[in-house]
């Protein structure tokens, strides 16, 4: 299974992961496998607001531009800068040492709404049929 067990998804393609009411975000590997070769990554700013299934930033390939999507509703308390000169990264290691940002969660009952990695993988396989 290429999805960690731990992490909860969304259909955006973004992850999560949960920690005393502190969540890990990133982008999936299925996301970015879509986008090839990544080479820019906006994100917001340590102390920003960030609202469930709105856009907090952006990533950016040699194919496209696209906008990364709160799976939750909190504030911004950490930024990965490591991705700011090493954007490649999430093409390495997107589950892991790529994440995005951390957000101390204003409601934990959201991350009901999302998937488990089991979820996300079907989800996965009825998109590819599309």
């Amino acid at each position: 299974m290429p999805y960690p067990l731990e992490l909860l998804y969304t259909k955006e393609h973004e992850w999560i992961r949960v920690d005393e009411g502190i969540g890990t975000v990133g982008i999936t590997d299925y996301a970015q496998k879509e986008l090839g070769d990544i080479v820019f990554v906006e994100l917001p700013k340590t102390s920003d607001h960030v609202t469930a299934n709105e856009p907090f930033g952006t990533v950016e390939s040699v194919k496209a531009v696209s906008e990364i999507y709160s799976p939750v509703t909190g504030d911004v308390i950490a930024v990965n800068t490591k991705l700011q000169n090493n954007p490649e990264l999430l093409n390495t290691d997107p589950h892991g040492e790529a994440w995005l940002v951390r957000v101390r969660l204003s409601d934990p009952r959201e991350t009901e709404k999302l998937m488990t990695a089991e979820d996300y993988e079907a989800f996965i396989r009825e998109v590819k049929q599309r």
